[in-house]
């Protein structure tokens, strides 16, 4: 559990470090456009020269930060969640599953997480991670067909993610590569009018970046000149800006996995010892497994890549095939035969008091 607690640690650490960088960049990147800002906060301060750059990196990068990182957790959860069409519950829609989680995180000394049912035959679950509270989704697939003590082994093993905090830290991993490959756009699912007002949005921005640009380019205001200088430095922050977050984005995708396989075998280990039943647990990984054989070992569904590496097993909830997707391949979770005798070791140790 230590040498999980550092690497949560670590990962945490390399993840802040990222988003500093990202948005350090794009504090560069849109520097001409912030220029009459800057220029506002340099003439307000009682002092210049490097003191006041200094400053004015300060006051745009600490807020920015802070706001990005909340973005992330706030936006990957209501995505996560749309994605996969589930809604929280309440007690007396679910009640027995509102017991069950309830016993759980008495036992796990745990401030019990909300709940929400997903619309999915795929028998699969996952826990997301926030600064508001955790919350445990199951989907309608794995609460038919698992027996009592099976899906009780299942939401314990969800419920250790949230004690072990690694549920935060993997909702955090998941933002920057979803938003890099494109399949997830913040603004189209909270705006509302969805995609009419996030280009209308879009156009507001153009024209204040036109309008900006007039500090750094030297050009008559509305000329051909200036309109083409204009299109030539947006493009050049756009394409410096894509290139950017692709390379932030690489190692985020590394640290994820890295730490998805170490959490999975925590957190099996945790619901083990936590309901005293290993086996439970073993015989649920072989229920929505097809036996321990890591089924499949490619995914070519549509679904949302954050939402499989949260995910109990790592094909996440779609059901439907997508002819234009490539295949993926599932390395965020460790082989479920590995989970599984690792799990019979824990029961072999159970046994024996050791």
């Amino acid at each position: 559990m230590r040498t999980l607690t550092r690497r949560i640690l670590w990962t945490l650490l390399l993840l802040l470090a990222v988003d500093i960088a990202v948005v350090a960049t794009a504090a560069v990147l849109l520097t001409p456009w912030l220029a009459p800002v800057r220029d506002a906060v340099a003439s307000s301060l009682p002092f210049g020269g490097a003191s006041a750059r200094i400053a004015w990196w300060v006051a745009i990068l600490v807020p920015a930060l802070v706001a990005f990182v909340w973005a992330q957790l706030r936006y990957t959860r209501a995505q996560t969640m749309a994605e996969v069409d589930a809604r929280i519950v309440g007690p007396d829609e679910y009640p027995d599953l509102h017991e069950r989680v309830q016993r759980l995180a008495q036992l796990a000394d745990l401030t019990p997480p909300r709940i929400a049912v997903a619309d999915a035959d795929v028998p699969n679950s996952f826990a997301i991670g926030t600064l508001g509270g955790a919350t445990v989704v199951v989907s309608e697939g794995l609460l038919s067909t698992l027996g009592n003590d099976e899906l009780d082994a299942v939401l314990a093993h969800e419920l250790m993610h949230v004690v072990n905090r690694d549920a935060t830290v993997m909702t955090l991993a998941s933002f920057l590569p979803s938003l890099t490959n494109g399949e997830y756009d913040p603004l189209d699912d909270h705006l509302p009018g969805g995609s009419g007002s996030r280009y209308a949005l879009g156009l507001v921005a153009l024209g204040f970046a036109y309008v900006f640009s007039a500090r750094v380019l030297d050009a008559p205001f509305g000329s051909l000149s200036f309109t083409l200088g204009f299109l030539f430095l947006l493009a050049v922050t756009v394409l410096f800006g894509g290139v950017a977050l692709g390379v932030f984005t690489a190692p985020v995708v590394v640290l994820g996995r890295s730490l998805s396989r170490a959490r999975e075998f925590a957190a099996d280990r945790s619901a083990a010892q936590l309901t005293g039943d290993p086996a439970a647990l073993v015989e649920a990984l072989k229920t929505l497994d097809g036996g321990g054989d890591d089924r499949p070992g490619t995914d070519k569904r549509h679904a949302y890549a954050g939402v499989r590496g949260l995910c109990f097993l790592p094909y996440g909830f779609d059901t439907e095939a997508s002819s234009d997707s490539l295949s993926i391949e599932t390395r965020s979770h460790p082989p479920t035969a590995e989970r599984i005798e690792r799990l019979q070791s824990v029961a072999r140790s159970l046994e024996t008091g050791s």
